[in-house]
This record gives structure tokens, sequence and C-alpha cells, in this order.
């Protein structure tokens, strides 16, 4: 039997590291998500909310809205002889 001699394969050139798609995977989330963060932080620094003015002067404004919620959370009591539920006529 004649002996075979193997002949090496050449081995293939290795693709590089940007023609890789697990690697956009892999850079692409964390990625993305310092983007989002960054555009959060300039969008927050450059609309600010505005102070809201908690001084006796600021709260002077807001009794009526106090008085209605007040008013709407008591509970309704009746005349004496009269129950809750019955129009007066």
């Amino acid at each position: 039997m004649p002996s075979q001699s193997t002949t090496p394969v050449p081995a293939s050139t290795p693709r590089p590291w940007w023609k890789e798609p697990i690697m956009w995977l892999v850079v692409g989330g964390p990625a993305a998500a310092v983007i989002a963060g960054v555009t959060t932080v300039i969008i927050a620094a450059s609309n600010p909310d505005p102070v809201l003015d908690r001084t006796e002067a600021g709260t002077a404004n807001m009794v009526p809205a106090h008085q209605a919620r007040n008013h709407a959370a008591s509970p309704t009591v009746a005349p004496a002889g009269k129950s809750a539920g019955q129009d007066s006529q």
C-alpha cells in the first residue's frame, strides 16, 4: 500500500473585527444605551422644569383648590330630621 502524503490545508485569513456580525450585537447595545443617556442629559439640561413657588404668596392662589378638595372629601351631613339622600322641597 502506497503511503499517502497529507498536505496541510492553508488556513483562511481571518475576517477583520468590524466585519463580524456578533461584534456589532455586543457593542451595539451598550453604545445605544450611552447615546440615549447622553441625549437624555442634553434634553434635561436644555429644558429645565420651572421651580415651584412654595412661599406663602405662592400658596395663596391655591386656596380655592384646597377648599374644593376639602369640600369634595367631606361627608354630606343632613340637617336634623332629614336623611342625606332626600331632596328639600
